[in-house]
Formats: structure tokens, C-alpha cells, sequence
């Protein structure tokens, strides 16, 4: 299962994308939508322009950002400039995605990224930041970056990924976001660059950091089953409403240890490799947990795969 479908709702508005002047809607009742079409003859900073020219950016709350190359791939450099250098147009700009793409306009691991720091230190008031893809170009410039923040405002953050570095995992983890509650990893496989180890993730699960954190997800890891193991008996589980384990290569090994996490509200494991024990077992145990046990895999399956790899 790859990305095969756009987003239509970002930060709790409805995606309009920018194609022109005419028609448009109030700036602050949707999350704009700026790209590159392909081979339509204009590069990042050419839309840009028009888009800052012909919308209010002082009334916009969210940006989605899709392709920013016009035929080949590039970093997503210029992009993380743009917005940067044009933050004070932009008052309540409240979220960002960067790469908000599907497989047909690029696999998720060939997505070319850089340092992503600029964009928190740029944008004090940001409260979502959604980056996907982590790679470097092909000459091995740039790649996934984050420098350890201090950040106020930030209420939601998620990184998609086939392979989550660990330097950005590490990065993470050393910022401080008082204000965080809802952390998404895409871990991915090392395969596609995923170097996050268990002490990595130490002192997330130890429950001493981000106060405000009520929902994890660790996704889409081949290392599923102990990611599993290792949250359930975490300090920090104990204060999770909502977990997600969803998109790798979960088992029952796994799901074994998730049985006694009675008090979430919610517990996303779908595209999983559970027996129908195990999903019956899960049900019975979590009654009161809104549980989701949708796409599964064949659990005879020795090539287990996540959902988000190439």
C-alpha cells in the first residue's frame, strides 16, 4: 500500500488547490494548496509569486505543499527558502505540509528533503508541521535534517518516511515542545535509511518529555513488533488517549503485549499480520477502545512489508 491519494482536509479546512486568480476563496476558509505541474513551464518560485501575489497571505491559517520540480527531482531547498524568507507576510500561518505527494508523482523514499529547522524558527506561531519523505539528491546533498528547537506553539508534528534517520528522531526528541500532543514517526526500514534505535526512543517512553503528549504513533516499521513491546511498557503509555502502531509489520508477538492497554481511547493497528485469534483476543480485551484492525496481511506471510517503503 503506497500513497495513492491526496489529502482533502488539512489543519481542519478543505485542500483548494492555487491554479490561478479567478474564483478564489476566503484565505482563511481553506488550506492552499502550491506546486509545480509538471513540464507547465514555471519553477517553485515562479508559483509562488503568483500565489503571494494574488492571495491575502495575511488571512492564510494553513499551506500544503505538493510537487516543487517541475521535471526532475529536486531538494526541497527552494521550497523551505520561499516560505522562510516570506514568513512575516504570513501572521497565522498556523500549519504546514511539506511533500504532500503520492507515489504516481514520487515514490515516498526518492521525496528529496533538507533541513527542516528553518521552518519551526521561522513560523513562532506554527501549531502542525507534516513533512514527508527523507532522501537525499542523487549527488548525496541534503537528505531529512532537524536541529533540536525550542518551540511554543507546536501542537501536532509527524514525519512520513519509508526510513526515519535517527539524527531527525534524535533531533526531535531533544526539542522542546511543551506544548505537543500528538507525535507521529514514520521509522520505515533500513532499507530506505532507518537508524532508530531502542535507546533512541528511551527518553520519549520514559514519559519525561512533552508534558502536553496525549497521542503517539510509530508507524510503519519493520521493527514493529518491538516498537510494540517497548510502549506498552513504557511510563509514557500510561498517559497516551491514542496510539497508533499501524502500517509495519506488527504479529502477535506484538499484539501480546497490547492487550493490557484498557484505558486508550484509540489504538490504530491497521495494516497489520495478526492471526484472527489475536484480532478476537484484541477485541475482547479492549472492549471500551475504538480499535483498528483493518488491512490485514496474510500472517503466514515470512516477507512481512510496511505499508510506506520505496
Amino acid at each position: 500500500m503506497a500513497i495513492s491519494k491526496h489529502v482533502e482536509e488539512f489543519h481542519g479546512l478543505p485542500i483548494h488547490e492555487f491554479t490561478g486568480t479567478e474564483g478564489l476563496p476566503e484565505p482563511e476558509s481553506v488550506a492552499w494548496r502550491v506546486q509545480v505541474e509538471y513540464e507547465g513551464g514555471e519553477d517553485f518560485a515562479a508559483v509562488w509569486a503568483r500565489f503571494t501575489g494574488a492571495v491575502d497571505t495575511t488571512r492564510v491559517r494553513a499551506l500544503v505543499v505538493g510537487p516543487w520540480w517541475e521535471d526532475e527531482y529536486e531538494l526541497v531547498t527552494p521550497v523551505v527558502t520561499a516560505l522562510t524568507a516570506d514568513a512575516a507576510r504570513f501572521p497565522q500561518l498556523r500549519a504546514i505540509f511539506l511533500g504532500e505527494v503520492t507515489f504516481e508523482e514520487c515514490e515516498i523514499s526518492w521525496l528529496q528533503m533538507d533541513d527542516v529547522t528553518p521552518l519551526l524558527t521561522a513560523f513562532p506561531s506554527l501549531e502542525e508541521l507534516v513533512v514527508r519523505g527523507a532522501a537525499e539528491d542523487w549527488d548525496g546533498n541534503g537528505g531529512l535534517g532537524l536541529s533540536p528547537v525550542r518551540h511554543e506553539r507546536l501542537r501536532a508534528l509527524r514525519f512520513e518516511s519509508g526510513g526515519l534517520p535517527g539524527e531527525v528522531v534524535r533531533a526531535v526528541l531533544a526539542s522542546e515542545l511543551p506544548a505537543l500532543e500528538r507525535l507521529e514517526l514514520w521509522l520505515g526500514t533500513s532499507d530506505y535509511g532507518a537508524s532508530t534505535t531502542d535507546e533512541d526512543l528511551a527518553p520519549l517512553l520514559s514519559g519525561a518529555l512533552f508534558p502536553a503528549l496525549r497521542h503517539l504513533g510509530l508507524e510503519n516499521d519493520q521493527r514493529q513488533d518491538r516498537i510494540a513491546e517497548l510502549v506498552a511498557a513504557a511510563p509514557l503509555a500510561a498517559r497516551l488517549d491514542g496510539l497508533s502502531l499501524a502500517l509495519g509489520t506488527l504479529s502477535d508477538r506484538g499484539a501480546e503485549a497490547l492487550l493490557g492497554l484498557t484505558h486508550l481511547s484509540r489504538l490504530d493497528l491497521r495494516h497489520h499480520f495478526l492471526t484472527e485469534e489475536m484480532q478476537q483476543r484484541l477485541r475482547a480485551a479492549l472492549p471500551g477502545v475504538e480499535l483498528d484492525l483493518s488491512e490485514a496481511g496474510d500472517p503466514e506471510d515470512k516477507w512481512r512489508y510496511v505499508a510506506n517503503g520505496e
